[in-house]
């Protein structure tokens, strides 16, 4: 039995790791380049909106609507870790991870969802919520969010600190591990089926 400390840090780790609030900076900046300071702001505070808002809805919800599908959570995490390490893999190999398309909604579309809560933080949410109690994940998801928005209003500051090389630098150890956590939910997701029975320590 996990205390409330150890709790919150394995829910809070990987869900900062899935987000990516960091190398999700350079889209930030090219989506918004040339924006005046107060509409790349109102961008931001819709994305973070967006991203908050899809993520609450398959916190809370997210279970009734794969019940309804008939799907099991141990199949949707198995095949959103399967696509998390396509995209992770795909990331280290290309650098990108995603093809990023310039529209009138970019608030919403790509930057809040899929770039900031997408299939990843979605399958991490829902696994999450089956591993350790929901307020917990709901503080470590807020948490995350406030940074990420944090991190975005302040994306110009950091590329010039960090340096577009110091971004992808952290971006690819970002998606190494994101590597390791989709083998962890597609292992998960196989122990949930029944299909692996693996023994972890208590």
């Amino acid at each position: 039995m996990h205390n409330w400390l150890e709790s919150f840090i394995l829910t809070f780790v990987p869900l900062f790791i899935v987000i990516d609030a960091l190398g999700n900076i350079p889209f930030v900046a090219a989506l918004s380049e040339g924006m005046p300071h107060h509409e790349r702001r109102k961008m931001i505070h819709t994305a973070i909106l967006t991203a908050a808002i899809v993520g609450l809805a398959f916190l809370f919800f997210g279970q009734f609507i794969l019940n309804v599908m008939g799907i099991s959570v141990g199949s949707f995490a198995i095949a959103g870790g399967i696509i998390l390490l396509v995209l992770s893999i795909k990331y280290m190999t290309t650098g990108r991870m995603m093809e990023v398309i310039k529209e009138e909604m970019v608030a919403v579309v790509p930057i809040g969802t899929p770039l900031t809560v997408g299939p990843a933080t979605i399958t991490a949410l829902l696994l999450l919520a089956t591993q350790f109690p929901l307020y917990i994940v709901l503080i470590s998801f807020i948490l995350n969010i406030l940074i990420t928005w944090g991190i975005f209003l302040l994306n110009n500051q950091i590329i010039r600190f960090m340096g577009q090389g110091g971004l992808k630098a952290v971006s690819r150890v970002f998606s190494l591990l994101l590597t390791a956590i989709a083998v962890s939910m597609i292992i998960q997701g196989l122990n949930l089926l029944g299909i692996l029975n693996t023994v972890t320590a208590s």
